[in-house]
């Protein structure tokens, strides 16, 4: 039961409040150009916010390294198709830093209008890598109440189990309290018995003494007659 308890303890604590996504303006240096675009910090392992950002990512394009971020040579960012390329890169900090963002030199006049594309991505990432991880605990939760629900069960059937194994052990110890009061009552009488047949047996024994002692004085009667 202790154990039962401890999961649900942890379950509990795994609840947290609605999570709110912040995402900011930030440059990077690469070389001797800047690259903007936009930054967020997500609270979570880095496995899990690699594998959540590669999953998301997959839809926008195949991406290679280029210099300290990576690449996406021909993007498709919020359902619409770019010849030049976006970038993105995961920083490990007491949170983990993700940022999308672009070269303005690649993408000339066109860069100012796509910072709100770039900026919406980022933000509908951060949303989905939260609900994805609302979403483990949701299934951790539901693990740990498919447990409790099967321990419950079993309880259930547990207390069937006693229930009718008590009222057969009722049953049979009034039959053995029965018996035994008979045979409390057949005890007695057969002492009884016993006792009366001792007696029977010494007034038999005595009758027989006497009557040997009438068969001699008849013998030495007749002997005596000439």
């Amino acid at each position: 039961m202790k154990q039962f308890i401890s999961l649900v303890l942890i379950v509990v604590g795994a609840v947290a409040n609605a999570q709110t996504v912040k995402v900011v303006k930030e440059s990077i240096r690469m070389k001797n150009e800047i690259a903007r675009g936009f930054q967020t910090e997500l609270e979570g392992k880095p496995d899990e916010v690699a594998a959540s950002l590669s999953r998301f990512l997959k839809a926008v394009g195949k991406s290679k390294k280029v210099e300290d971020v990576e690449s996406i040579s021909l993007p498709l960012i919020n359902g619409k198709n770019y010849t030049s390329p976006f970038l993105y890169r995961v920083r490990d900090k007491s949170t983990q830093a993700v940022w999308f963002g672009i070269r303005p030199s690649d993408w000339g006049p066109d860069s100012t209008q796509l910072y709100t594309e770039i900026e919406k991505l980022l933000y509908d990432f951060s949303v989905t890598f939260y609900r994805e991880k609302v979403q483990m605990q949701i299934d951790e939760s539901m693990r740990a109440l498919q447990a409790v629900e099967r321990q419950q069960q079993r309880l259930v059937n547990q207390h069937k189990d006693y229930t009718t194994r008590l009222g057969e052990n009722k049953n049979e110890k009034i039959q053995l309290e029965k018996s035994l009061e008979n045979n409390k009552i057949q005890f007695e009488a057969l002492n009884k018995k016993i006792a009366q047949n001792k007696k029977d047996q010494d007034s038999v024994a005595l009758a027989g003494e006497q009557i040997k002692k009438v068969i001699e004085m008849q013998k030495e009667k007749q002997r005596k007659i000439n």
